[in-house]
This record gives structure tokens, C-alpha cells and sequence, in this order.
């Protein structure tokens, strides 16, 4: 698990099987939907924002969320 400090400046990179990453995201956050996960490699900044967008969470909050379902490096 991630235990890091977030800064709103940090880049953010996916890192794993992001389909797996993303079912266990929408079992914990029902709210989500197919369109909010959609990841396209480069594209970190649209998923969080998409992500944030609908959780209602400031972006290091997404990012947290994210790291906790990513392997460990």
C-alpha cells in the first residue's frame, strides 16, 4: 500500500491490469461507471479528473484511492 505524501503537482502513472484495478474500483465505489474508468495510456490527468468528478474528491484523494488498488511496485 501506498503510504506516500501527495502533492497536487505530483504525476501520477497507472501502473498493473487496469481492467482488474478497475472492477475492485467499482465494487468499493458503486457511483463509478464504465465511462468514468476508460484509461488510455498518457492519459492519468482525464481519469482523475473523471474520477474525482464523480466521487466528489480533490485530486490527491483520487490519486490515494487509485495507489490503494495498484500492485505494489
Amino acid at each position: 500500500m501506498y503510504t506516500g505524501k501527495i502533492t497536487n503537482n505530483e504525476n501520477f502513472k497507472m501502473i498493473g491490469d487496469w481492467t482488474s484495478q478497475s472492477k475492485t474500483l467499482k465494487e468499493k465505489y458503486p457511483l463509478l461507471v464504465d465511462a468514468d474508468l476508460k484509461f488510455e495510456k498518457g492519459k492519468e490527468n482525464d481519469l482523475l479528473t473523471r474520477v474525482g468528478t464523480r466521487l466528489n474528491k480533490k485530486r490527491d484523494e483520487v490519486i490515494n484511492i487509485l495507489r490503494k488498488v495498484q500492485p505494489i511496485a
